[in-house]
């Protein structure tokens, strides 16, 4: 019973970590987003509504300063302050924006937003029991390899989602008429924004794909729709 006793306290632990982290989420975003309100980017929003057959795409801002994109895990879409900020600047088009609203959108459909949630618990646990049994065998390092190993594969995991809503971003904005364009467009900027405020990871320890390698796949989707 001793031996199994590593891999029920991390399961307990996954539990609660899953748990927490929802109500976490839901209290962040609910005391620091208001609903987004851009005649701009309601026509851009109105388009993607249109494809797919939906009355209206609520839209909110994330008070943070980060230039980034999230899908919450009950579906609500969110730009962050300073994305948001881009845009007003000129620095971001309106159908740029739509890309990026168009990808988040794409993570709610194929579930990756509660997914994630449970696969963050879930890599918590696994690395608590690695940690756990790891460091009777090799003592000082065992947690190291621990964290390396979940690590690996939460990015594998994670780029594994981006390539796939990618692929639901392009499909929505060549049927809404927006098109592909703007998101290949938007990567090269963003790699541009990342690469003026330091060196890139290697892409295996990225949880994002490279930029050169998603916008291929998405060029390889558009030969084939054509």
């Amino acid at each position: 019973m001793l031996k199994f006793t590593p891999i029920l306290l991390a399961i307990i632990y996954a539990v609660a970590m899953y748990r927490f982290s929802v109500w976490r989420t839901r209290r962040e975003l609910d005391s620091r987003s208001t609903e987004l309100a851009d005649p701009k980017l309601k026509s851009m929003t109105d388009r993607l509504a249109q494809a797919l057959d939906l009355p209206r795409i609520r839209v909110h801002i994330y008070e943070i300063d980060p230039v980034n994109g999230l899908a919450a895990p009950d579906g609500r879409i969110f730009i962050t302050r300073g994305f948001y900020r881009k845009f007003q600047q000129g620095d971001v088009t309106a159908e740029e924006m739509a890309s990026v609203i168009a990808h988040e959108l794409g993570h709610v459909a194929l579930g990756h937003t509660r997914r994630r949630m449970i696969d963050f618990s879930g890599q918590n646990a696994l690395r608590t029991a690695l940690a756990m049994l790891l460091s009777r065998f090799l003592p000082g390092i065992g947690v190291w390899i621990a964290n390396g190993l979940t690590s690996l594969l939460a990015a594998r995991l994670s780029r594994s989602d981006e390539y796939e809503a990618d692929a639901y971003a392009a499909a929505l904005l060549t049927k809404s008429g927006i098109g592909t364009g703007p998101q290949k467009s938007l990567f090269t900027k963003l790699e541009e924004l990342t690469q003026s405020r330091g060196g890139a990871m290697p892409a295996w320890l990225m949880s994002h794909p490279k930029t050169k390698e998603r916008i291929a796949a998405i060029d390889a989707l558009d030969a084939r729709w054509t």
